[in-house]
């Protein structure tokens, strides 16, 4: 399967890699900026907050500016606002700066991230199921050599990870241009609302609440878990990339197992206890190191199977265009992850550096009450693939109707 993928899949591909690697490379500077520029982790937690709210919103229009220039326009403008926000943020001397070029990269991000698994799930030769596979894995590694990457650069100076986003992403930029074909704009120009309507499908909305309340749990282990660590940007580099290995190696090889074995609800329902149990370990151990470097590698695994199992089933979800699912998709999950950052920050430094595990916990331990509540209208998640393409062809074919 992945010998055989045209080209473009590839550029791609190893594009999502290298912006994936742009939320891991951030993460062991955490603390330095902090310290460097005298500011608390409520203040620095902006840093995740603005980018996913700002990524969350932009999600909405990703499907109107595709459509009408293209998805390798739309992918080459992401990339380029993405290497802007990146080398501006690391020219700031305040957190306040760096927190408004941040939301500027989430704005490139939210036009590469969401054209991305759209270009690759239409490209890819095979099932659905194989394509997000094959993008799960460039953000599985992605994620996981970026903290090695951000703790090598952020030993030196905390500024040295975010120019290193914005070189990464110029050698991107290059291969994206060269090796991905032109793509003309789609037969049909979607709008604004056409996301929101998307949610009207009770399938598709429920996995959206899922997959709020799961990054609020998910972003909480990965913005605030790096104060109570109180280490150096290199050690806490090489347990987030524990973290990644863990997340890239269960995201290809067990997510597909488990849900054969067991079926896509099921298996996400255990692993969203598993999850939430992962971070109650945390909230009770929250002063003890080891305890808690240990769960983060844990909880990669856990996350891995999350994420392709849910990303798949946004896919399968609802009789929508793929481009239009990612977007409503996206739009909500990135609502938990820009709140939980902040919020943990502030609930770490209002109580203790507990409260905010058992809050994560909580939203997770919700996220599987959400999806077991949505279940019956996800029964055709594990149905043959060529079925799921007739209702989404048909679904396409009468909103066109309906325009003309």
């Amino acid at each position: 399967m992945l010998r055989s993928q045209p080209k473009a899949v590839w550029a791609v591909a190893f594009a999502s890699v290298v912006a994936f690697m742009g939320i891991g490379l951030v993460d062991p500077i955490l603390k330095p900026i902090a310290d460097n520029l005298d500011a608390s982790p409520s203040q620095v937690s902006l840093l995740f907050t603005s980018y996913m709210a700002v990524m969350g919103v932009a999600m909405l229009i990703t499907g109107v500016v595709s459509s009408r220039i293209g998805p390798k326009r739309t992918l080459l403008l992401g990339l380029v606002i993405i290497i802007a926000g990146a080398g501006l943020a690391g020219t700031s001397d305040s957190v306040m700066g760096i927190v408004g070029w941040r939301a500027l990269w989430g704005l490139g991000n939210a036009l590469f991230i969401a054209t991305a698994l759209a270009t690759i799930v239409s490209s890819a030769k095979g099932s659905v199921a194989q394509a997000i596979i094959l993008y799960e894995a460039a953000l599985g590694v992605g994620i996981a050599v970026g903290p090695l990457v951000g703790g090598v650069l952020g030993s030196v100076s905390w500024r040295g990870p975010f120019f290193g986003v914005s070189v990464l992403m110029v050698v991107a930029l290059v291969v994206t241009a060269f090796l991905l074909p032109a793509t003309p704009p789609a037969a049909r120009a979607t709008t604004l609302a056409d996301p929101f309507r998307a949610l009207r499908h009770r399938g598709l909305f429920g996995v959206g609440v899922t997959a709020l309340l799961y990054n609020f749990g998910f972003f909480t282990l990965l913005a605030f878990t790096p104060f109570p660590l109180d280490m150096g940007a290199q050690q806490i580099g090489l347990i987030f990339f524990g973290w990644g290995v863990a997340l890239a190696v269960t995201s290809v090889f067990v997510a597909p197992r488990l849900q054969r074995r067991f079926g896509t609800v099921p298996t996400l329902l255990v692993n969203l206890i598993a999850m939430s149990a992962t971070l109650a370990v945390m909230a009770v151990g929250a002063d003890h190191k080891a305890v808690l470097a240990a769960c983060v590698v844990v909880a990669g695994l856990w996350i891995g199977i999350n994420n392709t199992l849910i990303t798949e089933a946004v896919m399968k979800a609802a009789p929508v265009e793929r481009g239009v699912a990612s977007a409503a998709y996206s739009f909500m999950r990135f609502g938990g992850a820009a709140v939980a950052p902040w919020l943990a920050g502030v609930l770490g430094e209002t109580f203790s550096v507990h409260v905010p595990f058992w809050v994560g916990a909580g939203a997770v331990l919700l996220a599987a009450g959400a999806l077991a509540a949505t279940r019956t209208h996800l029964r055709h998640l594990d149905d043959e693939e060529t079925g799921i393409d007739e209702l989404t062809d048909e679904a396409r074919a009468l909103t066109v109707g309906s325009d003309s």
